[in-house]
Formats: C-alpha cells, sequence, structure tokens
C-alpha cells in the first residue's frame, strides 16, 4: 500500500501536476487516523490516501485548495469545540469539528508545487541561453529543432531533433518559448497555440513578426487562440543579448506564476482582431463558494457538498452525515443561531 501511494506522488511529480502531501503529526483517541497516516489532495481535490473519516476530509480538502493557490505549507489542528484554545500554537490552525467523537487529529498540508516546463523551439544563441537559464532555475526543459545535439544541449531533460510537436508532453504547467528566428516560426506557433500550454511567446524582429502574425490570422487558428501568442517575449527590460532575453522571459514566466492576476496583452497587431472575437460581458455577482456548516461551523464547498438540507426555502450544506442530522433534528434551534449571530 505505501509503495503505491509514492508511486502515485511519483506520477504526479513526472506528469508536472501541483498536489498537496497531508500528513497526520498527531492524533488524540479516539481518531480513526494514526500518527504518520498520510494522503494526497490532486489540485482537482481528489483524495487519495488516508487521514480521518468523513469530518476531517473536507477539511482537508478544503485547506490543501488554499496551499495549492498561495503555495504555502499549514498546520492544521482538528477538535471538538470544548477543546477549542487549550493548547494553542503559534502557526497552528483550530478547527472546530463536532464529528469527530471527541478525538484531536493535527494535519500537517504541504502544497507539492510543480516545476515549470519550458519547452523551447529553436537552435540558435538564444535557444541555449533559454535551456541554461531554465535548467539553472531547477526547471524541466524540452528542446526541439533542427541541428540540435545532445552534445551542444548537454544539460536539458528531452532533446528532439525534429518538428514532430506531438512527441512533446504539454500541460497546463508548460511554457513555450518558439525562439527558431525565422526557420519554421509559423507551423510550430499554430500547434503551439493550438495546446493548453498557459504560456505560448515568440521571440523574433518587429519585421518578421508582422508576416508572422498575418499568416497566422489566414490560418485555421481561432481569434482567441492567435490572441494567446505573448510578442514581444519577456518582461521590458532592455534586453539585448540572448542571455538578457532569456532573463526577461523567465522572469515573465515567474512574474505569471507567482501573481496570477497579470495578464499578458494581446499580440500587437492583432488588437482590433481580438475585440471582435470577444463577445461583450456583463459584470455579474458570483454565487459563494463555500457556506457554513451551522452545526460544526466548518466552511464548506458548495459545488462538492454531498450533504444538504432544504428549511424555509433555503438550503444548507454541510460537512458530514452526523452534522445534516443534527441539523435536520431541529432546524429551527440552528437556524435561530444564525440569525443572531448575523
Amino acid at each position: 500500500m505505501q509503495i503505491e501511494f509514492y508511486d502515485q506522488v511519483q506520477k504526479l511529480r513526472t506528469a508536472g501536476r501541483p498536489f498537496v502531501l497531508a500528513t497526520v503529526i498527531r492524533a488524540e483517541k479516539p481518531t480513526s487516523a494514526k500518527v504518520g497516516s498520510k494522503a494526497i489532495v490532486t489540485e482537482e481535490g481528489m483524495l487519495i490516501g488516508w487521514i480521518g473519516g468523513s469530518c476531517a476530509e473536507p477539511t482537508v480538502k478544503r485547506e490543501s485548495k488554499k496551499a495549492l493557490q498561495d503555495g504555502q505549507p499549514r498546520l492544521i489542528r482538528l477538535c471538538p469545540p470544548e477543546k477549542m484554545g487549550q493548547a494553542p500554537q503559534e502557526g497552528v490552525m483550530e478547527i472546530a469539528l463536532t464529528c469527530i467523537s471527541g478525538g484531536t487529529l493535527e494535519i500537517y498540508i504541504e502544497p507539492q508545487l510543480a516545476q515549470p516546463h519550458l519547452v523551447v523551439i529553436g537552435h540558435l544563441a538564444t535557444a541555449e541561453a533559454l535551456v541554461n537559464l531554465g535548467k539553472a532555475m531547477g526547471w524541466r526543459v524540452s528542446l526541439m529543432g533542427l541541428d540540435v545535439t545532445r552534445e551542444r544541449f548537454p544539460s536539458v531533460d528531452n532533446i528532439f531533433d525534429n518538428l514532430d510537436f506531438s512527441q512533446l508532453v504539454i500541460t497546463a504547467n508548460t511554457h513555450i518559448i518558439v525562439a527558431s528566428h525565422g526557420n519554421y516560426d509559423e507551423d510550430m506557433l499554430i500547434a503551439a497555440l493550438q495546446s493548453q500550454a498557459p504560456y505560448v511567446a515568440l521571440i523574433a524582429s518587429k519585421t518578421r513578426s508582422k508576416a508572422i502574425l498575418q499568416y497566422l490570422s489566414e490560418s485555421n487558428l481561432t481569434p482567441e487562440q492567435i490572441t494567446r501568442l505573448k510578442y514581444p517575449a519577456g518582461l521590458d527590460l532592455g534586453a539585448v543579448t540572448p542571455e538578457e532575453i532569456a532573463l526577461s522571459i523567465l522572469a515573465e514566466i515567474t512574474q505569471r506564476r507567482r501573481r496570477p492576476s497579470i495578464s499578458g496583452s494581446p499580440v500587437s497587431g492583432l488588437d482590433t482582431l481580438a475585440t471582435n472575437a470577444r463577445s461583450s460581458t456583463t459584470t455579474n455577482h458570483q454565487p459563494p463558494a463555500e457556506a457554513l456548516d451551522l452545526v460544526c461551523g466548518m466552511m464548506v464547498e458548495i459545488a462538492t457538498a454531498h450533504f444538504t438540507s432544504e428549511y424555509n426555502g433555503k438550503t444548507y450544506y454541510f460537512c458530514a452525515a452526523g452534522c445534516k442530522r443534527s441539523f435536520d433534528k431541529e432546524p429551527g434551534k440552528y437556524v435561530l443561531s444564525e440569525a443572531s449571530h448575523s
């Protein structure tokens, strides 16, 4: 069982997918999980392993989701309400649960953020600088192009001396830079923009880029796909040398990863096309993603909630069957308590 668990960890790492490792570091009876119990929580919210029953699991999933968003580990203590605050420790987040049967669990939640997968397409000096800097940052680097050899690029993880884009494994963690400088830009850009890679950038002169953008606008790409192209590639650092250009591009990828609210600009020359392709949208108020479990006080993700009850035309959400049963016995009591605290 333990071998299968770590096999799953390795599969997620190999695939470049982020996940969370949740480990029970303290258990006070009665609890079903023991010290050392572990679970994986994927970015989709699937839990693999064991860290407790139906009450602990949704809490761990919720905190794991937050850990993947901010990249920070956290230590949580799940305990009955009457034990809250009895042993306060700096950095420990206490969460009151009524369905742990009187026991206490302390769980360390550790996000495993996948390193970027950098795909460099090209064989000239800028491609070489991108490979070297990407590897220096600890990223996984794949290189595709003509006249590329392992002797010239000894540090690269994967090397493809052809232009068969289908050989590349592209995920939502892949970042593609086309640095072929007019040799095979167009076909590689079309393939890259049709993929799920969140970042596709082009290194080219202004004259060359205008011709490429015109070619893309006449291809089978949609306007939305074309506007994903980042040109010019990288942050505006005034870069001139291949090494400086590589630095500006990897800095831009890092900025987007760490500050996802910053989005890239549409490619130059296609602003009108991008505007016409977008349908007008109206800003709507988004419904809440979480609801308070009135029985135990924990927050429940609405989209994945398994336990709900209807009362006076309103839906209430619960972390586990025990909380739902308690509510169903005396709904007025909990609703009144909610009203008094609002």
